[in-house]
């Protein structure tokens, strides 16, 4: 079979071939490499605490979330508890390292549903790591928010 066709071949067409390579490898990278948890996709919700002051500003940070499941640092490693403290302890040192005038603050964001025993336990493993501590909580609906 003799099969004719119309279509004459345009030579200052482009092979887009390599291009659509090229954008696929570029979003397989960003994905890969993408912060694949942000902290506010973390739902926790912090217990209600009636005071003026907001907390100031993170150093290194720590969050259990309802499900027991322990979030540490800026780039939130899921921790158990059992290997907590030297995680903890080498996020501190590293801070330490990069600021040695700085003396590290732990903050501590507990959902308001997890058990006191375990906050208990996270609390103490914290304490051993930095003397600074910080609680994260929700201020009142009455009271007005200021930020400094």
């Amino acid at each position: 079979m003799n099969f004719k066709s119309n279509l004459k071949s345009a030579p200052n067409l482009i092979d887009m071939t390599p291009l659509v390579d090229v954008i696929f490898l570029l979003l397989i990278f960003f994905v890969v490499t993408s912060d694949t948890l942000p902290l506010k996709s973390l739902n926790v919700e912090n217990p209600v605490l009636e005071r003026d002051s907001t907390p100031l500003t993170t150093q290194l940070l720590v969050v259990m979330d309802a499900q027991n499941v322990i979030y540490v640092g800026s780039k939130k490693d899921i921790v158990d508890m059992t290997s907590l403290k030297s995680h903890i302890e080498n996020e501190v040192n590293l801070h330490k390292k990069q600021f040695p005038e700085i003396q590290p603050t732990i903050v501590l964001s507990v959902d308001s549903k997890v058990e006191y025993g375990l906050f208990l336990q996270l609390f103490s493993i914290a304490k051993e790591c930095a003397p600074k501590l910080r609680l994260v909580y929700r201020p009142s609906e009455n009271q007005r928010v200021e930020y400094l």
